[in-house]
């Protein structure tokens, strides 16, 4: 997809995740924890984060956190992830975010970042679903991934290799080599990463430089 999101048109959302190999997903329980966790992340070197449509107030989260910037002074990307209407989307996109995520096909969502000329990675499970997102836009979002494992989006891969696919759902920090090495170009995460800003960080210097992730034995 060759479009770039208007507020940042510097890097497309695919190449930050490529680099950045882990994706957090935050769930949290207002809108102040979902920045207060946010603004850690991109202290500790992160620079793509999703927000989620199940945080109460996201869309304020948002509006807080995506003008800023990650430890290394380049424009954070904070998405939106659980979309499935075209109202969401359309709320998230004015907010200011960087990309959209669906956790299934979501062909109103779909339509929203085709109009609006934004980066949405649809969710799917089967190979048909994950296929035409992967036709739509390059990129799909697999969930949830921990029901097939590695070997199930090894084999995807086969037959999509030059596709951007996302696992999430149910994979435990310890477990992202694992699905680097099956071919993901990053992998979500919504549970598991310290709360320490230290070994957070430690997280993602490792997981950049194809380390074992911390936590991992």
């Amino acid at each position: 997809m060759s479009n770039h999101p208007a507020h940042h048109p510097s890097r497309h959302p695919y190449e930050v995740l490529a680099a950045q190999r882990l994706l957090p997903v935050l769930r949290d329980a207002d809108a102040d924890e979902a920045v207060r966790r946010a603004t850690a992340l991109l202290a500790a070197g992160c620079r793509a984060v999703e927000l989620t449509t199940s945080t109460p107030g996201w869309a304020e989260a948002l509006t807080r956190t995506a003008p800023l910037d990650d430890a290394h002074g380049r424009p954070a990307l904070i998405g939106v992830g659980t979309v499935t209407t075209a109202a969401q989307a359309g709320t998230a996109l004015d907010a200011g975010a960087a990309f959209l995520i669906s956790p299934y096909p979501a062909p109103e969502v779909r339509e929203v970042a085709r109009r609006r000329q934004a980066v949405f990675i649809e969710g799917g499970f089967t190979p048909g679903e994950i296929a035409a997102a992967v036709r739509a836009s390059g990129a799909a979002k697999i969930f949830p991934a921990h029901v097939g494992g590695p070997g199930f989006l090894r084999s995807l891969k086969a037959v999509l290799p030059g596709a951007v696919l996302i696992p999430t759902g149910g994979i435990r920090p310890a477990e992202v080599p694992a699905w680097l090495a099956a071919g993901a170009t990053a992998v979500g995460i919504g549970n598991g990463l310290p709360d320490d800003p230290g070994e957070l960080a430690a997280v993602f210097a490792r997981v950049g430089a194809g380390a074992h992730v911390a936590g991992e034995h």
